[in-house]
């Protein structure tokens, strides 16, 4: 079964991609032995992320429609808030990219957070890693923005983009050490309202000090992206961002995805639930530190 998914999948068969990625999530028996043998292509990871409402899946869909007209191959993960009730993906940003849902250069999959706390699911490394495989140009990850946790999508993009809108002001206060430290872009989105360039000047001048622990200045793009305007402009600080990566930053995606996949397997078998009978059957006698010394 395997086999022939994957020989499939490499040949752009969509429904084989789509099989894959389901089985990897469940953990099929035979899925890590399919991701050892997965040849990976040089495919661009662009993580978008940011607060709600700043338009990140309007920006996602202008970028598609531009890439598209550029003959690319294109692969969206929505990482959309879960359902309460079954831990789903609710589907909300597939339905603003509906008009890409049938075209044969994109493929867009929704996944829940199964409540991450990061803004991305928990086998967000191996389905980003299988979709690569399938030989797209570009993987754009669309976070569900939600806040300063969100820095995990640092650890897997090559590119971050950090959306924000001009009545951000507050917000970019409290984020200061949270997404402003991960950003390798910003957008200010719906630059057509009233304050937007006043808004970037300060944006611009709070990121002054960080340009000495930088390679290179962290660029501030003014985007109206139901407009697609500005969508030009940020396509060619992506490249320009990707072509300076030297191997030291490549060799820390590698150990962050490495690291996050390591404490996966080794928390494995720790459940909650259990840990929560475990306390309650030792009553008054508990004592935090002596109760996870059996866990070391």
């Amino acid at each position: 079964m395997w086999q022939e998914l994957t020989n499939q999948m490499i040949k752009g068969d969509f429904k084989s991609l789509a099989r894959c990625i389901s089985l990897v999530e469940n953990e099929v028996p035979g899925y890590e032995a399919f991701l050892q043998t997965l040849q990976m292509a040089n495919t661009t990871i662009i993580g978008i992320t940011g607060p709600p409402g700043a338009g990140k899946s309007t920006l996602t869909d202008a970028l598609i429609e531009s890439y598209v007209k550029d003959h690319k191959k294109i692969g969206v993960i929505c990482v959309d808030p879960s359902s309460p009730f079954n831990l789903g993906a609710l589907l909300g940003d597939r339905i603003r990219m509906s008009d890409w849902y049938n075209h044969p250069s994109v493929f867009i999959r929704s996944l829940a957070t199964r409540g991450s706390m990061g803004g991305l699911h928990p086998k967000i490394i191996e389905v980003t890693d299988t979709m690569k495989a399938a030989g797209f140009d570009y993987i754009i990850v669309e976070t569900v923005g939600v806040g300063q946790s969100e820095i995990e999508i640092a650890g897997l993009a090559d590119t971050t983009i950090v959306v924000l809108v001009p009545e951000a002001g507050d917000e970019v206060q409290t984020m200061k050490s949270g997404l402003m430290e991960i950003a390798d872009i910003f957008v200010v989105n719906k630059a057509d309202r009233p304050g937007a360039d006043t808004f970037v000047r300060n944006l611009q001048q709070m990121l002054a000090p960080a340009f000495h622990n930088k390679e290179q200045e962290i660029p501030v793009i003014k985007t109206i992206a139901f407009q697609k305007e500005g969508i030009e402009a940020l396509k060619e600080k992506i490249e320009n961002h990707n072509s300076t990566q030297n191997s030291q930053r490549k060799n820390w995606l590698q150990a962050e995805k490495a690291y996050h996949l390591i404490k996966n397997i080794r928390m494995k078998d720790i459940n909650k639930d259990e840990l929560i009978k475990e306390i309650e059957e030792a009553g008054n006698n508990f004592n935090l530190y002596r109760f996870i010394e059996k866990y070391k």
